[in-house]
Parts: structure tokens; C-alpha cells; sequence
């Protein structure tokens, strides 16, 4: 629990990150957690912010792995979140072994996964946030900061309706979007006439007015404090997925009308500003020290989770995790329309130590009860770790990679940079429902092409510009395209166009030629009319043949100036 009291100096625009001594001994044995503990908290003040982010429409406890690579660049080089493994550990004081070590990082995680168990489950969200209202009503507000309504097979199927039904059963206050847009214009504001609550995005306009499609504010009373809550989607939309879905709406950062926003808010008497906000973390740093007068921002997009709160001038930058993994409560102390003291805590949602909340839990049961034969089919059994979560391949990408090179008989796949999907632990079923919390979008449809060595070369170099520009405003989300069949050298530090190099194909060790053409196959284009079989169905298809997977660490990337 961190007050503003524990801050430490910091200078310039960059945060300060709080975090307590060093200390990464191995624990003796693993931890009893109990609800209690998790809910253990000293509050402060009037306000209470309750908040989630990028839960990916999961429903149910998963296993959920954090990254071990998480690259920065430039004045964010070796910041938090840019810091993974025992550096994490040993920044924030975590020690090794313990369950913070395990819902915080990578380290040692299949093992810790067997200790600790699933994480997450709306029903066990619910249960420590209706814990937390009951405590602190009328003082509390629960904020959604986006990608809510993808990423399951149940949310496919209902085109997002489960997750409104179940965040207006939760008791959302407000949220922002990003792949909610991938339902299509018409099917989001088909949605957005079911919530019970507010969608903010003040940052999306019109196309021919110029006018603001969603509202950009929405105002409270808590504990007798006047909040306003601005919302920001993600800036990037139509670059990272299909604009042909969105055609009239145009998106951007547009930080002068998030002045403007706040601004108005101010002048309305708000002693509180939000910023509930799917620009992803280093975006959301760079526009606190450019926009004055927010006192919190609420992140969202890169699914970075941070036990602590990260301060750029005078905002808190709070960052929540994924796949409800945690619960976020920061406690505002408010006086004379200023923050004058906080508490906050990021509770990681331990599936075994938790009461599910009954209600919801009736809620969620509904919902997949309709699906449950097709989700729980068992598809084969994985024999090693598979996880998709860093920079680079991950496991799970992996497999997706090989299922289309063998199943589409390509030399190459490309599988996109996405962070959403649930890890599976060695030794677990891999079941339908899984594949979908990894492959369930609105564009699935699996390619096959030929495209030159220089084409694909330019597909690497412009992704990695995305993720290693080191102006925050350039990067348009996600992480690095996985690759299957090919092998590469990449530079992060370097500029557009220089960063990749020695690309090789793996099948016959030669180097690839930039005017000679490979058979390719990916998927998740952006292009309207894209042919091919789903993603799901084909890697589904691959599990059931394989029986056993066993995939081990990608090593055929090799980075440069991590």
C-alpha cells in the first residue's frame, strides 16, 4: 500500500516509480492467501477508484503468464513496465516465490502456477469489489478502461452482448474501448444502447463534421467530491484493425482535446479529473506531462501491471494488468478541489482464495451454458509452457505458426503481435475455449500468399517502428509480428528501416533474398476480403492431429541493444 507520502524526488516530465527495498531470497515454501489479505487495506480520504482493464471478454479463472521480455526505448529505457524476470522482483522489493511474484512475473512461473493456481474469474472480481463498496459506499466508482468485449469464444458468438450483460450486472460505472470497434460502427452502438452505464471515447470524430461521435465525460459524486472521468480509446484503431469497420469514424491521441476536456471539467466544478484511457502506458506518460489539471490516469492497452503508482508531475498513473488478473483501488484524499493524500493497492485476483460472487457467478454460467459442449471439447494436451506475452514470439505464437505452415503448407508464417490469450501450464488439456482466447477475432481468416524478401522485411521493419520508436506518440500499439519458419536480427535501437536484418530461412539455413519469393501464411489482415479457413478452426484441426504439443522457447530471433 503506497500513500503519497512514499514518493520518492522525481525530475523532469519521466515518472517516479515507488517501490520499497530489495529483497529476492527464494521463499522457504509457498503462502497461504486468504480473501482477507487481499482486501486488506488502510483507506484514505472520500473517493474510492475501483478499476480493471483489457479482461479480454474472459469470464472464467485462467492461467495468465506476464512477459519476460518488455523492451523501452529511449527516456523510457529501463522503467518501469520495461523492467521483467528478477529485475521486476527486485525494483518493487517482490520476493521470489511468493504469490505477488507469481501474479507479477515470469519467474518460475510453471512452478508457481502449481502452487498458486488459476487467477482471475468475473465471479471472483465481483466478489472483492462488491467486499470494497460494502465497505466504502457511497464513496466508490468502478472504471472499465477497455478491450472488455473480445477475446473469448462466447464473445464471438455474441458479437459482445455477454460482456455488456455482464458488466451491467457487475455495476460498471464507465468504460473506454478499443477491440470493441472490431464489431463494426452499427454493432457498437447496437451495444452501447444496451449498457447501463456511460462509453467514452473523446477522441473519436466524424469523418465529414469533425464532430465527436461518443461523449468524453461523464460526472460524479462520491463522498460528496465532484469527479470527472474523461475517456480516451485506443488513438490507433484503424491502423492496428480494420478501418473498413469503422469507416467513418476517425481516431489520434489529440492531446490538445483532452486539454480542452479537462479544462471544461474543471470549469464545471470538478475537484477530481480521470482520465479513463486505452493509449497504452508510455502514450499515457508522455501525455501527463503535456496535459495539465489530471489528477489520476487510469491506463489501459499494453496490459502492464504495476504495484505501485507511477507520478508525472501531478498525476498518478495507475496501471492494472489483463485478463482480470486484478482489481486496482486507489483512495483519494480530496480538499479544496485538490488531492491531497492516496492509498493504493493492485490486488491480484487469486481464483483459490476467493468466494465467487453467487450473482455473478449466475451470470457467467448463463452465458457460456448455451456454448459449454463446443468450449470444453478437448482438443489434445499441451507438454510445456505456452504463453503469448512479450515483445517477441511466445509459445502459444508459436504453435499458431506452425499450425499454419503445416496445415497451409507455407515456408513462412506471420501471426500478429496481439498480448490477449490464456497461458496453459505443462500437463494441462487444451480445450476449444483456450484456442478462442487466443484466436477470437471478427477477421480470422488464415492467408496464403507469396511475397518477396523485401516485402517482408518492409512487414518487420514497419511493426517494429510501432514498438521501438522512441517517441511514445509513433507507437501504434501491440508488440512484434511473430514469425514461424524464418529467423532474424533485430536492432532496437537503430531506425526505421535498419532495425532488421539477417533474415533466414529456417528450412534450409539460407539467407532470404529480397527480390526471391516465399510462400506465406498469416492472418488477422487488415484487408477487406481476405480468403482463407479461421484461424481457430485450422489450429484447432492442428491440436487434434498433434494429440501432445510441445513447444519450447523461440530462439531464432536474435535482439540487439535490450
Amino acid at each position: 500500500m503506497i500513500t503519497r507520502r512514499d514518493f520518492l524526488q522525481v525530475t523532469a516530465a519521466t515518472a517516479a516509480l515507488l517501490g520499497s527495498g530489495v529483497n529476492i531470497a527464494r521463499a522457504a515454501s509457498s503462502q497461504a492467501i486468504s480473501q482477507d489479505d487481499l482486501l486488506k487495506f488502510d483507506s484514505v480520504g472520500q473517493v474510492t477508484l475501483l478499476n480493471f482493464t483489457d479482461i479480454h471478454a474472459q469470464l472464467v479463472p485462467l492461467y495468465f503468464r506476464e512477459p519476460s521480455v518488455n523492451l523501452g526505448v529511449g527516456e523510457v529505457h529501463g522503467l518501469p513496465p520495461h523492467l521483467t524476470g528478477e529485475a521486476f522482483l527486485k525494483h518493487f522489493g517482490l520476493m521470489a516465490g511468493t504469490p505477488d511474484a507469481y501474479a507479477f512475473s515470469s519467474v518460475d512461473y510453471s512452478q508457481l502456477a502449481n502452487e498458486y493456481g488459476r487467477i482471475g474469474g468475473l465471479a471472483h472480481m465481483a466478489t472483492l469489489i462488491k467486499a470494497i463498496r460494502a465497505q466504502r459506499e457511497p464513496n466508490t466508482l468502478l472504471i472499465d478502461c477497455g478491450d472488455t468485449w473480445q477475446g473469448s469464444y462466447t464473445s464471438l458468438a455474441t458479437q459482445g452482448e455477454d460482456m455488456v450483460d455482464a458488466m451491467n450486472a457487475l455495476g460498471v460505472d464507465v468504460m473506454v474501448p478499443h477491440w470493441e470497434f472490431t464489431y463494426g460502427a452499427e454493432r457498437v452502438q447496437e451495444l452501447i444502447s444496451k449498457l447501463n452505464f456511460p462509453f467514452l471515447a473523446g477522441n473519436v470524430l466524424d469523418n465529414e463534421w469533425q464532430e465527436k461521435v461518443f461523449d468524453s465525460t461523464a460526472h460524479f459524486e462520491r463522498g460528496g467530491v465532484k469527479i470527472a472521468v474523461i475517456g480516451q480509446a485506443f488513438p490507433y484503431t484503424p491502423v492496428a484493425n480494420p478501418r473498413y469497420m469503422i469507416p467513418d469514424w476517425s481516431f489520434g491521441i489529440r492531446d490538445e482535446m483532452v486539454q480542452e476536456s479537462v479544462d471544461k471539467a474543471r470549469a464545471e466544478g470538478a475537484e477530481v479529473v480521470v482520465l479513463a484511457s486505452h493509449n497504452g502506458f508510455d502514450v499515457d506518460r508522455k501525455l501527463a506531462s503535456r496535459v495539465t489539471g489530471i489528477d489520476v490516469i487510469l491506463t489501459g492497452h499494453t496490459h502492464d501491471a504495476i504495484p505501485g503508482v507511477v507520478k508525472v508531475k501531478d498525476t498518478l498513473l495507475i496501471a492494472t494488468g489483463s485478463h482480470g488478473k486484478f482489481v486496482g483501488r486507489l483512495d483519494l484524499e480530496v480538499e479544496n478541489g485538490k488531492v491531497k493524500d492516496f492509498s493504493y493497492k493492485l490486488m491480484p485476483v487469486f481464483t483459490d482464495a476467493i468466494t465467487p460472487d453467487p450473482e455473478i457467478q449466475a451470470v457467467v454460467n448463463e452465458i457460456r451454458a448455451p456454448h459449454q459442449s463446443a468450449i470444453s471439447e478437448v482438443l489434445g494436451k499441451s507438454d510445456s509452457l505456452l504463453y503469448r506475452r512479450g515483445n517477441f514470439n511466445g509459445t502459444f505464437d508459436d504453435l499458431i505458426c506452425n499450425a499454419i505452415m503445416e496445415e497451409r503448407e507455407t515456408q513462412i508464417a506471420l501471426s500478429p503481435g496481439f498480448r490477449w490469450g490464456a497461458s496453459l501450464i505443462p500437463g494441462q488439456d487444451i480445450t476449444m475455449d483456450d484456442v478462442y482466447t487466443q484466436t477470437s477475432i471478427t477477421y480470422p481468416n488464415t492467408y496464403r500468399s507469396d511475397m518477396t524478401g523485401e516485402t517482408i522485411k518492409l512487414i518487420l521493419e514497419d511493426v517494429a517502428d510501432n514498438l521501438f520508436n522512441p517517441d511514445p506518440y509513433y507507437q501504434q500499439g501491440g508488440d512484434m509480428v511473430r514469425v514461424g519458419g524464418m529467423g532474424y536480427r533485430i536492432d532496437i535501437h537503430k531506425t526505421i528501416g535498419s532495425r532488421i536484418s539477417e533474415m533466414t530461412l529456417l528450412s534450409t539455413g539460407e539467407t532470404i533474398d529480397p527480390s526471391k519469393k516465399y510462400v506465406v501464411g498469416g492472418w488477422a489482415s487488415v484487408n477487406e476480403g481476405t480468403e482463407g479457413p479461421p484461424v481457430y478452426d485450422l489450429v484447432a484441426d492442428h491440436i487434434r492431429k498433434k494429440k501432445v504439443v510441445n513447444v519450447q522457447p523461440n530462439t531464432s530471433i536474435k535482439v540487439v541493444g535490450a
